[in-house]
């Protein structure tokens, strides 16, 4: 006797796999959906709806009589109303992106291809789409008008900075061949200070003490990378390293960086008008800030030919300037810039041209995006001088990969070089970990790796003892302030972490060993807790 199935003995039918709907696919009939969006948004414009009390009902009832004789399901009514009411209260069919706090950019390549990054990966995002062309074109201008800017045939590109800070870029036909495509880069608020940056992995405690020791010393800094890389974000962190009575000149294309300082003047740069002129670009803004008595220049991004104004501020007496550019790497940053030079015009020899750089910039760091999404800080290094015609350069810190896990996340380890030169003393803090503090705040010395507590000359002062600073008789003379205590990834405290690395419970049971990156590892490798960089206080 053959067998039967389970569902055909009893009669029970099998519903097949539904694929489910993209959001372009929701709506097929498009020429529909433009006509009945444009008859609903012109009855709104044609009726007084600011004094309306209830706006949603409005719209519900002008839905309802547009598509009156019109055959529709309920998925596609709800669809209509999303889309207006997306288009009254928003910025058309992304408005849910540009609130999405996870999203960190937005790319629109065509009606139904809308690409964001989300932690760094780049996905494809089928729950957005675009009536057709003009409908984004209609989105764009909706989004920069308010910011007194314009895209038509004759200004077919349009980079504008939102309320928000995040940065947009527009291009339309005849310049983008395939229709109107547009990107917006928001500013990630949660990497706004150097703890966060070690709690994601971008940067080890002893990389972050050292990039504040440049700050501190006026040191001229230089951020190389790729686009996305996090340039900008970096060198926010950075600026916020300066004291608050410095006077801060920053000189953006699109206003980007938030300093917390109470002095700081923001210029940005502003495009031609219809007539062709107006123009202020960024070497204008460079020039123009030399006379406005700045301690600092902080310039959001050198690409041409304001790369020489940056350099003669920077051998002029204006230390402590920084800037960001696109290159692959260290040694790459300095051609380009040497390159930005010669677009002057200027007759320079290349030899002289190497030797302005090299006295104007002091430190290059390198920030890199690698395939699991994660950005990190690969390189630190110190121009050192010019050897056999070529700028030399010392790695202090780099970031060396050692594999990829089978999640695709990126491993490695970053190694140190204590060998930094002595043309300023501050440069040799690199060689300590952490700072400790007198009663007033004031450095009172350094922590260094072995447990002993250094003067700023070198001489011993006392050592580490399970969270307390001992002097030479073994009397405690400060205390840790909240941060050897290590906290689980809740927040909540779990032990102690020594001087060593090591982290115990409160028992003193071995639970974990603290890595570069400020998490708390067991024997297998997971993350089990995090600690934040050491602070001590001297007591009264």
């Amino acid at each position: 006797m053959p067998t039967k199935k389970f569902v055909e003995e009893f009669g029970f039918k099998v519903e097949q796999e539904v694929e489910e709907l993209t959001d372009y696919e929701t709506f097929p009939n498009k020429e529909l959906l433009d006509d009945l969006r444009n008859k609903i948004i012109q009855n709104l414009i044609d009726n007084d709806i600011g004094e309306l009390s209830n706006m949603d009902d409005f719209i519900k009832n002008e839905i309802k009589k547009t598509i009156e004789g019109y055959d529709l399901t309920n998925v596609e009514i709800s669809y209509l109303h999303n889309l207006i009411d997306n288009e009254i209260n928003g910025y058309g069919p992304i408005t849910e992106l540009l609130d999405d706090k996870n999203i960190t950019e937005i790319m629109v390549n065509g009606i139904n291809e809308i690409y964001v990054e989300i932690d760094g990966k780049v996905i494809k995002d089928t729950s957005v789409s675009f009536i057709n062309k003009d409908h984004i074109l209609r989105t764009i201008g909706r989004i920069i008008q308010p910011l007194g800017r314009t895209i038509d045939i004759s200004n077919p590109m349009v980079d504008a900075r939102l309320e928000d800070g995040s940065r947009l870029n527009a291009v339309i036909p005849p310049l983008s061949l395939k229709g109107p495509v547009l990107t917006i880069r928001k500013f990630k608020e949660e990497l706004a200070n150097v703890d966060d940056f070690l709690r994601t992995g971008a940067l080890t405690p002893y990389m972050a003490r050292f990039l504040e020791a440049c700050v501190h010393a006026k040191l001229n800094i230089i951020i190389v990378g790729g686009t996305g890389a996090g340039k900008t974000t970096l060198l926010n962190v950075l600026s916020s390293f300066c004291f608050k009575d410095e006077r801060i000149i920053t000189i953006e294309d699109a206003a980007e960086l938030r300093l917390k300082q109470d002095h700081i003047i923001s210029l940005e740069t502003r495009t031609s008008n219809y007539e062709g002129t107006g123009q202020i670009t960024i070497r204008d803004l460079v020039i123009n800030s030399l006379r406005m008595r700045p301690d600092r220049i902080i310039v959001g991004e050198v690409r041409g030919k304001e790369a020489f104004d940056m350099l003669q501020a920077m051998n002029t007496g204006h230390d402590g300037s920084m800037t960001t550019m696109h290159a692959n790497g260290p040694e790459d940053g300095l051609n380009r810039l040497e390159t930005m030079v010669l677009m002057n015009g200027i007759e320079i020899p290349v030899n002289a041209i190497r030797e302005y750089i090299e006295n104007a910039i002091d430190i290059v760091v390198q920030v890199q995006r690698f395939q699991d999404g994660r950005r990190r800080i690969t390189h630190i290094n110190e121009v050192v001088g010019i050897e056999n015609g070529e700028i030399k350069q010392n790695p202090i810190f780099e970031f060396r990969q050692t594999g990829v896990l089978p999640k695709g996340d990126v491993v490695g380890e970053v190694g140190f070089d204590g060998s930094v030169s002595t043309d300023g003393d501050i440069i040799g803090y690199a060689l300590y970990d952490f700072y400790v503090y007198d009663e007033n705040f004031a450095t009172y010395g350094y922590l260094s790796k072995d447990g002993t507590v250094l003067s700023s000359v070198g001489s011993r002062l006392g050592r580490i003892d399970r969270g307390f600073v001992v002097d030479k008789n073994g009397r405690v003379v400060a205390r840790g302030n909240r941060d050897y205590i290590v906290r689980d990834l809740n927040n909540a405290p779990v032990g102690e972490l020594h001087i060593d690395g090591e982290v115990t419970d409160f028992d003193g049971k071995n639970v974990g060993s603290l890595t570069d990156t400020g998490s708390i590892r067991n024997e297998d490798g997971e993350e089990v807790a995090h600690a934040t960089p050491f602070q001590y206080y001297i007591l009264p």
